[in-house]
């Protein structure tokens, strides 16, 4: 693990808890969504929060 401060781990905590948050929303609307490009739409940005996600994790180990 890198030498983090504390400031630094407590926005990483920050960033990774809002996107998965916004990972968790986009993979519902997807669900929820009739229209195939709206479905797509929101499944993408799901796909792109937890990619985010994975990076940001990367640097707490």
């Amino acid at each position: 693990m890198a030498n983090l401060s504390e400031l630094e781990l407590q926005n990483l905590r920050h960033l990774i808890g809002g996107y998965d948050t916004t990972h968790c929303k986009m993979k519902e609307y997807a669900a929820e969504s009739k229209d195939p490009k709206i479905k797509q739409f929101f499944e993408k940005g799901a796909k792109s929060a937890m990619e985010n996600k994975t990076q940001l994790m990367k640097f707490l180990q």
